[in-house]
């Protein structure tokens, strides 16, 4: 008599793309979070396409000591099968092979119909709004939570715009924020060139995203005191922070605005799936806190002379990712057309560890908000906050995507049964900002001014 089939163990986390540049950062943190260590993560897996690769991306991160024994499976976004079979093995899936909008949908698809929670890396806007539309009914209706976004894009931009808004205790408000980001180190500035691949291909695909969006119903408008805050240069110098800053396209924007539209529609947050009575007054006491401003990100050096390569790398981009031939050279030549900022090699180990981050949130808006339509337009007060930490790309970012996935297992109940949402929607009110905070990331009020009335 043949003995019953055993059951294949399902896994806390499973690395999805773990042999990549990001994917092995992203192990090596997870693994600080494994028994005997106190925390919900109790088992893991590693994925990928090449078994042989995984294991060394594994034996990388557990140096200088010996490679635990964590279970590898082999999964390739080309395959619906090898991803569903995946997914069927997933508690929370993170998600670290890119760019997104070849290889993510996939994956997102896959979690969805398993009802897995799927994390990821993107900073895509077009790939993020096409999963919510393609994906979040089945996935609501499946249990299965997808949150992109969940790295230094847009973790830090996200909580350091909630942070700056809760600052703002009645009657005030703020009218606009604004991050102002810094990348720092005494070394050479160097990034991946999976981030560099998905600025050409979103340039290339910027088109199908408005056709997205003319497509889908408009999201709700957060009512925001007073007009609008006046374009401004696109570059200036901020005496305050001592940087030439710079407007910068950035997904950051795009999800901050998607999370306040979100809450406009839920103004007590998403309720969570069994979420205990103190979480849920917590939840509304913590919406209740966020007032909307108008956001922005911008990009600041320290000299004007460093503005440069950021100019000439998005004109190169904005250029050559419009038609074929021209996308071929950018990705072929990266270091070229971006003068040195990103390389197919990526960033060197003492590259990476001696950089770090600062993001500046700078909030304007009104002292007293009831008299915001009588004061033509005149702002009266200014919160400047900062959030700040480590590398973005191999540091931060694997630091942020583990804590989500670690929120997720342990608070679960007090979270949305499924859909696809933004992280500042999902995470917001839970203890994330406290959990990244003893992680290496900082959160702090800078200043409080009244401006001045000429």
């Amino acid at each position: 008599m043949a003995s019953p089939a055993t059951e294949p163990e399902v896994f806390d986390v499973v690395i999805f793309g773990a042999s990549g540049f990001t994917g092995k950062y992203v192990i090596r943190e997870a693994l600080k979070f494994l028994p005997p260590n106190a925390s919900p993560l109790r088992t893991l897996a590693l994925a990928g396409r090449s078994r042989d690769r995984v294991a060394a991306a594994l034996r990388w991160a557990a140096a200088p000591g010996p490679a635990p024994d964590v279970p590898i499976l082999v999964a390739d976004a080309s395959d619906p099968a090898s991803l569903a079979a995946l997914a069927s093995r997933a508690r929370v899936l993170l998600s670290c092979a890119g760019p997104f909008r070849l290889y993510g949908h996939q994956v997102a698809a896959a979690c969805a119909e398993a009802g897995a929670d799927c994390l990821d890396i993107s900073g895509e806007p077009e790939f993020m709004e096409c999963v919510e539309a393609d994906l979040h009914e089945v996935a609501a209706r499946n249990g299965s939570l997808i949150v992109s976004a969940c790295g230094f894009d847009s973790i830090p931009a996200e909580l350091g715009f909630l942070f700056n808004s809760r600052q703002w205790d009645p009657p005030s408000a703020p009218v606009s924020i604004v991050a102002h980001v810094s990348l720092e180190s005494d070394k050479k500035i160097v990034g991946n060139f999976g981030t560099f691949e998905s600025a050409v291909l979103g340039v290339a695909n910027a088109s199908q995203l408005q056709v997205l969006r003319r497509s889908r119903p408009r999201p709700a408008k957060p009512r925001i005191p007073g007009p609008p805050p006046p374009t401004g240069p696109l570059i200036k110098h901020d005496k305050a922070l001592g940087l030439w800053v710079m407007k910068l396209p950035s997904a950051d924007t795009v999800v901050v605005k998607r999370t306040l539209s979100k809450v406009t529609e839920h103004p007590e947050g998403l309720p969570g799936v069994e979420e205990t009575p103190d979480f849920a007054e917590r939840r509304k006491e913590f919406w209740s806190s966020v007032k909307p401003a108008h956001f922005g990100v911008k990009i600041g050096t320290r000299s004007l002379l460093s503005v440069f390569p950021l100019i000439c790398t998005g004109l190169f981009i904005g250029i050559l990712g419009g038609f074929s031939f021209g996308r071929s050279l950018l990705l072929k030549f990266p270091e070229l057309f971006s003068l040195g900022w990103f390389r197919k090699t990526g960033p060197t180990e003492a590259e990476v560890s001696s950089a770090s981050f600062k993001m500046w949130f700078v909030g304007r808006g009104y002292g007293d908000s009831t008299r915001a339509s009588g004061r033509g337009g005149k702002l009266d007060k200014e919160i400047v906050t900062r959030v700040s930490g480590p590398e973005i790309g191999y540091i931060t970012t694997p630091i942020v995507l583990v804590q989500c996935a670690l929120v997720l297992l342990s608070q679960r109940g007090n979270l949305p049964k499924g859909g696809v949402y933004t992280p500042g929607a999902v995470f917001g009110p839970t203890d994330l900002q406290k959990r990244l905070e003893e992680n290496g990331l900082s959160f702090d009020v800078v200043s409080t001014r009244t401006l001045p009335s000429d």
